[in-house]
């Protein structure tokens, strides 16, 4: 048998302090890290994104970061294919791929090779969902899918409209859940030998960092980033402008609400996403739960604990 890849991750939270800490691991396991995130893929979209800054980076060299246009699809399957080309890519140099991120499904789709049944061509019944979510709104196709694969209704948020789609889409191909398809994927041997770290903090604190990190944004320049996408012509229907502080900004400038409105929602909807992905990170299997507390928030006990367990599995 092949020996297994090695392969360190670190997720968590928005806002929980995970680009800090990678770029520790990095430095100490000699590694290269890959961008786990679904919009700082995307050029132009810097401030909200809160994508690392290049003076951050400490010369590590970072992948999956500014690689496509605002106007490029980008998904999981897309996300899977860079991930595994820069891991090889990585270990070709003799270095350490460090997954960093806080987009659970993309991790796990890399980490257990998922197999993303792709349709047979036929895109007819998509469209006929794409024309009833336009035309019955996001609401009505996620009562759909409750219908047929509560399990993934229960999982997938009815404005990950994409997401409610496929599931229907998979449905309808193979009488099958999708959820049911994913368990079975995520019970696969991976074939990587990995560290799997989940940063954590308390709910107050994290959400206290959230509100800050918001502010931040706000004085850097988010309103000014969003109205330049907006003149290149990037419109709500883009995948990349359904991303947090974006579609609020948007519809703050559209006139639709007042900047004091956008601002509460972003800082909401971080906070509930944050909720959301710690739910996601319980339900993982072989995670290992980094909570900062139990640290006295100490970043060199927090990296020596992470690398007391890579060298545990022999990683390095």
């Amino acid at each position: 048998m092949s020996e297994k890849i090695p392969l360190v991750i670190l997720t968590g939270p928005t806002a929980v302090g995970k680009t800090k800490l990678s770029i520790a691991l990095a430095k100490a396991v000699d590694g290269e890290i890959i961008s786990a995130d679904s919009m700082q893929v995307y050029k132009h979209m810097d401030i909200g994104s809160a994508k690392i800054k290049r003076s951050e980076m400490e010369g590590v060299p970072h992948h999956l970061i500014d690689v496509l246009e605002p106007f490029d699809e980008f998904n999981v399957v897309t996300f899977q294919k860079l991930c595994k080309e820069a891991i090889t890519d990585i270990r070709k140099r003799g270095h350490i791929p460090i997954l960093t991120g806080g987009t659970g499904f993309y991790i796990q789709a890399v980490l257990y090779d998922i197999d993303f049944t792709e349709n047979d061509g036929d895109t007819s019944y998509r469209e006929y969902l794409e024309f009833l979510a336009k035309e019955k709104g996001a609401e009505y196709l996620h009562d759909m899918l409750k219908q047929v694969d509560p399990v993934s209704a229960e999982s997938i948020h009815q404005n990950n409209v994409k997401r409610v789609i496929r599931a229907l889409e998979f449905y309808e191909q193979t009488k099958g859940c999708i959820s049911e398809h994913n368990e079975k994927e995520r019970q696969k041997e991976s074939p990587y030998n990995f560290c799997y770290f989940v940063l954590n903090d308390d709910r107050d604190k994290l959400y206290e960092r959230i509100d800050e990190r918001v502010d931040i944004m706000l004085a850097e320049g988010l309103e000014a980033e969003v109205k330049k996408l907006s003149e290149m012509g990037c419109s709500r229907n883009l995948v990349s402008m359904q991303g947090l502080g974006y579609k609020e900004m948007l519809a703050y400038l559209e006139g639709e609400i007042t900047l004091e409105e956008a601002v509460y929602l972003i800082k909401r909807d971080t906070r509930h996403f944050a909720k959301r992905q710690i739910t996601w990170f319980k339900r993982e299997k072989e995670v290992i739960w980094v909570n900062k507390p139990d640290f006295q928030y100490d970043e060199k006990a927090v990296l020596d604990f992470c690398m007391s367990k890579i060298q545990e599995k022999r990683i390095l």
